[in-house]
């Protein structure tokens, strides 16, 4: 088994960037004993930590993460949370299911909501509505599938023509939309910052600690590079990297993809990014392209690869080509900051998450939905590991990821519809 158990990445993630710098948490030294043990300081990882503590106060808790907070995938997301389940591939037929786990997603929000007001954490958290938008006849019918649904579940939103999109984005390149009020937009690395920051007294996080293997021995051990953590019970939060530690094998596989954020525009060249200083598109088709508006630059993300990161001389060019499209009179406008991360895929678009050996729990396959569904993930799963709750409920909801082949299968797959889905993607990429 590969002893590569976290993502490497190439670049440094632009949105930590941006931030001032932070004093890392040490790294694990010697051994610790402790009650529960999570591997993973994303939001899924956090979320778990932060309800262990609330439900077993008097617990010992320990958070492992390979990287520094910002720099793993959770700081590399893309910003864009809501309390309401709107999928892409919307029909009326999944309706009900969408209402349903939205009842879960509202209480995760609002559990994580209540942590950054009390705690005061500046992440740049505002509702400012996220759009969803059509380049192609194709892709305007799929965004018509989404407002039927949001009609049928009481979400509250606006269809948009051409030239709405127009005036709120500054390029007439979509056809069709509609805007979601409820969707809310945030600096990804500035989150999971704070959320490490108020951490409860009995939760003690590692830095530069990666889980490299685990071993069931009256409990669980896991062995890190300068230490062993002994646990009575593990969780874990690597999402497709769970992987490398022998679960799910079959469930889920890592997929990279790729964000730019330009520099500082001028006044003049940011007043063609539309009327708001602060917006955020979604494509209608999987693999189009993402786009926010922060401020004066714009964040351009794209791009799929299947386990491994692609040459950033790819990822630069292909990212530009995207920008340019939207905005022609742009493009002497450089980008400041590119950077890969990784989600994991799972085949029926379901997330994995529950007891996967004696005493050992994950969560996993987000399917690129990250910051409320992961955080929903972890809280529910904290109280099945605390037995404050068996969440029989949310587990027929959400479903249960399905059987994926293995390689080489998995990657001639992966390549084959990649290839199908980008031309049917067309001008949505």
């Amino acid at each position: 088994m590969s002893r590569v158990t976290y993502p490497q990445y190439t670049n440094r993630c632009g949105w930590n960037a941006l931030l001032p710098p932070r004093d890392p948490k040490p790294p694990l030294t010697g051994n610790c004993k402790v009650d529960f043990a999570v591997v993973g300081a994303g939001y899924t990882g956090l979320a778990i930590a932060r309800r262990l503590a609330e439900l077993r106060p008097d617990a010992s808790i320990v958070v492992l993460e390979a990287d520094v907070v910002g720099e793993g995938s959770a700081g590399r997301n893309s910003g864009f949370t809501t309390k309401f389940v709107l999928p892409r591939n919307a029909s009326l037929k999944i309706a009900e299911t969408a209402r349903l786990q939205s009842k879960y997603f509202a209480e995760a929000f609002d559990w994580m909501m209540s942590a950054i007001e009390a705690k005061g954490i500046d992440c740049g958290l505002h509702r400012a509505g996220t759009i969803r938008a059509a380049a192609t006849e194709r892709g305007e019918a799929a965004v018509r599938s989404v407002i039927e649904v949001a009609e049928k579940n009481k979400i509250s939103h606006t269809v948009l023509t051409r030239e709405m999109i127009t005036e709120r984005i500054g390029s007439c390149y979509y056809r069709f939309g509609m805007e979601m009020e409820d969707g809310y937009l945030l600096q990804p690395a500035a989150l999971v910052r704070g959320l490490v920051d108020i951490l409860p007294e009995n939760v003690t996080l590692y830095e530069k600690t990666p889980a490299l293997k685990l071993t069931r021995a009256n409990g669980w051990e896991i062995q890190t590079p300068e230490g062993m953590v002994r646990a009575g019970r593990i969780a874990l939060a690597t999402n497709g990297y769970i992987r490398r530690f022998g679960y799910l094998k079959s469930r889920m596989a890592t997929i990279f993809t790729y964000a730019a954020l330009t520099e500082a525009m001028s006044p003049a060249d940011a007043a063609q990014l539309g009327a708001k200083e602060s917006w955020g598109l979604l494509p209608s088709h999987r693999l189009g392209t993402t786009l926010r508006r922060v401020g004066n630059r714009l964040l351009v993300r794209s791009l799929y690869a299947l386990e491994h990161e692609i040459p950033q001389s790819e990822a630069v060019a292909e990212l530009r080509k995207r920008f340019i499209r939207r905005w022609p009179s742009l493009s002497h406008v450089q980008f400041e900051y590119v950077w890969g991360g990784t989600t994991a895929f799972t085949m029926n678009g379901a997330p994995w998450w529950g007891r996967i050996d004696e005493n050992a729990y994950a969560s996993g396959g987000c399917n690129g939905s990250g910051i409320t569904k992961g955080t929903m993930l972890g809280k529910a799963l904290a109280e099945v590991m605390a037995g404050a709750h068996d969440h029989q409920e949310l587990c027929a909801i959400m479903g249960s990821a399905s059987w994926i082949a293995p390689d080489p299968f998995r990657t001639i797959g992966f390549h084959v519809i990649s290839a199908i889905e980008r031309r049917r993607a067309g001008l949505e990429s």
